[in-house]
């Protein structure tokens, strides 16, 4: 049996070893795509594999867990094992990663004034029945146990959020009880402020930093911090960026190769990191995280690219090879090799010819809910993807005021099924002019809302902004409407499947597009969204994730693991009123 601790330096089995690590999310790939992307990184000369855990893909629904497919942590850490990688695991129940609520699930916004990320007993409790089910799993694979896992992480950044020690203690207390016993840490930025606020290093727990630059200067702040606690701890930096992410509306952000590697060098020198990200993959589905900015949500894209050492599909870029040649110069005893390539397949055109109206099969597709007053998405559903609200206003055959108070995040009115605007932060609650039609009695009105993504760093964790769809309620002249009928709209397998195309096409209201197509090769291959407005792409059930012409991504990455010899069908749910006549593969990513 291995032995992992840590004492002046690294020790394993009692011999010093510095970790070279990089972080490959699971849960952002295929399982098809693991053992690649974990041999790259052995090549690459790591010795370690670091990864988060989101509760909220775990445990989507409160109380249903899934640990199957690209959910299946146990099988990812037993292969990284097989390519003979150490393994450093960051379950906390709030992972950040640029995730969906930084991995906190929405139903937790159920529970009216809970405090998220505190000692709040009703908070604990939800953290302690996730715990009961995900640690278990996690034991056997320990190091103490003959498992990979030589780490676990208590709590992810909390200093840039809190300074609640007892919550902490809680947390690692609850991880113990569940039966961790290899060391247990937390990471945090290179400044005093969140290290004195987010650190349990007066208990003995291992302190680790976040940074992507200045290594000597930031090992300094931490090698103070420690002393000052009198440890003598090994450096570890346990989230290195080496790229960063991306946001919609605002250009690819780049870092330079041999900038990056002579940084790495300088932090080997110094101590151990883990380079965030190695891989970084794709947000598939309603994954995406938020940046909160002022009063301003800025939702990020549907790659997770990251300029990182591989790109989002998994091809070493120039960056890789300067990192190697880095590592290399610091520890020229590590073992590497030539990374694995990626080849990328254009499938095709196919032309689309069945499309049908949201409005049109919205009651094939949902039961709808009916309430006096709106549902936020949270209290109608799981919380994700869309919510149609549909309403009946009485027609005063006249000019109306009408006005939607409190929504999040993306609005989109309809009056007697012609487009009318679009709401967003800085516009939702402005007030509308309405004209009912001159021959009927009632306005028929649909809001169709959108959750862009909730924010997953920072000070609006607890914002009321973080419940998404109509929270106030419709005002038509100065009083609030009641009587509402709720769409939640997640594109789940059930509700595509009940989707009717023959119900009535009209595209410029928010449409489904069916495709068929026909393989008899299987790649991985990116779709074209070049033509297309806002909305996203599912192939054979699967929802590749979001599209935007705003760029500055204009293509969906889609493993082959997605796609089937013969039949397959593509769907679009597109949003702009934007006709799709074609269904274009690509061989290569498209962007601005």
């Amino acid at each position: 049996m291995q032995t992992f601790e840590i004492k002046e330096d690294f020790l394993l089995d009692g011999k010093p070893v510095k970790l070279i690590s990089g972080a490959i999310h699971y849960f952002r790939m295929t399982p098809g795509q693991w053992e690649d992307s974990l041999y790259n990184l052995k090549a690459l000369g790591a010795n370690t594999v670091e990864t988060y855990i989101p509760w909220n893909l775990h445990e989507h629904i409160e109380g249903t867990y899934d640990f199957e497919d690209l959910k299946d942590i146990e099988a990812f850490v037993k292969l990284a094992q097989e390519i003979g990688l150490l393994v450093i695991l960051r379950p906390s129940v709030y992972i950040c990663a640029e995730w969906e609520f930084g991995g906190l699930p929405a139903w937790l916004l159920r529970e009216k004034g809970m405090r998220l990320r505190s000692t709040d007993p009703r908070f604990m409790e939800k953290v302690r029945q996730y715990f009961s089910v995900l640690i278990p799993k996690l034991i056997p694979l320990q190091l103490t146990q003959g498992g990979p896992v030589i780490m676990m992480q208590i709590e992810n950044e909390y200093g840039s959020y809190g300074m609640e020690k007892d919550y902490l203690r809680q947390t690692k207390q609850l991880m113990e009880e569940f039966g961790v016993d290899v060391p247990l840490f937390t990471s945090d930025g290179a400044w005093d402020e969140v290290l004195d606020a987010g650190t349990l290093i007066e208990e003995d727990i291992f302190v680790t930093g976040n940074f992507g630059s200045h290594s000597k200067e930031n090992a300094q702040v931490m090698q103070n911090f420690m002393k000052r606690h009198g440890k003598k701890w090994p450096i570890m930096c346990m989230e290195y960026w080496d790229g960063w992410f991306n946001r919609w509306n605002e250009p690819i952000i780049k870092r330079d190769g041999q900038e990056l590697a002579t940084e790495v060098k300088d932090m080997l020198e110094v101590g151990s990191l883990n380079l965030y990200m190695f891989h970084g993959g794709t947000n598939f589905g309603f994954y995406n995280g938020c940046s909160a900015r002022g009063v301003l949500d800025l939702p990020q894209v549907t790659s997770y690219d990251y300029d990182a050492l591989l790109t989002e599909w998994g091809e070493p870029t120039e960056k890789y090879f300067h990192v190697q040649k880095a590592i290399k110069e610091v520890c020229p005893e590590v073992w590497q090799a030539e990374p694995r390539k990626k080849e990328l397949m254009n499938l095709g055109t196919y032309p689309i010819k069945e499309s049908v109206s949201l409005f049109a099969t919205k009651d094939q597709m949902i039961q709808a809910q009916q309430a006096m007053y709106p549902l936020s998405m949270e209290e109608a559903g799981e919380g994700y993807g869309y919510m149609l609200y549909s309403v009946e206003l009485k027609n005063y055959f006249h000019e109306n005021k009408l006005k939607i108070v409190e929504a999040s995040d993306r609005v989109q009115v309809y009056v007697d099924g012609k487009y009318q605007t679009t709401q967003y932060q800085e516009t939702v609650g402005e007030e509308l002019a309405i004209n009912g039609q001159p021959d009927k009695k009632e306005i028929s009105l649909d809001v169709l809302v959108e959750n862009l993504g909730r924010v997953n760093y920072g000070f609006k964790l607890n914002s009321p902004t973080q419940s998404k769809g109509i929270r106030g309620g419709i005002m038509q002249d100065i009083h609030f409407h009641q009587g509402y009928r709720h769409y939640p709209l997640t594109l789940s397998e059930s509700q595509l499947q009940a989707i009717d195309y023959t119900a009535g096409s009209n595209p410029q209201q928010p449409s489904f597009y069916r495709i068929e197509v026909e393989l008899d090769t299987l790649g991985d291959t990116f779709i074209d969204c070049s033509d297309y407005g806002k909305g996203v792409v599912l192939v054979n059930g699967v929802n590749l994730g979001r599209y935007w012409e705003v760029g500055p991504i204009r293509s969906l990455y889609c493993p082959k693991e997605f796609l089937k010899k013969g039949h397959n069908e593509v769907v679009i749910f597109e949003t702009e009123g934007r006709e799709i006549k074609e269904l274009h593969f690509s061989e290569k990513a498209i962007v601005d």
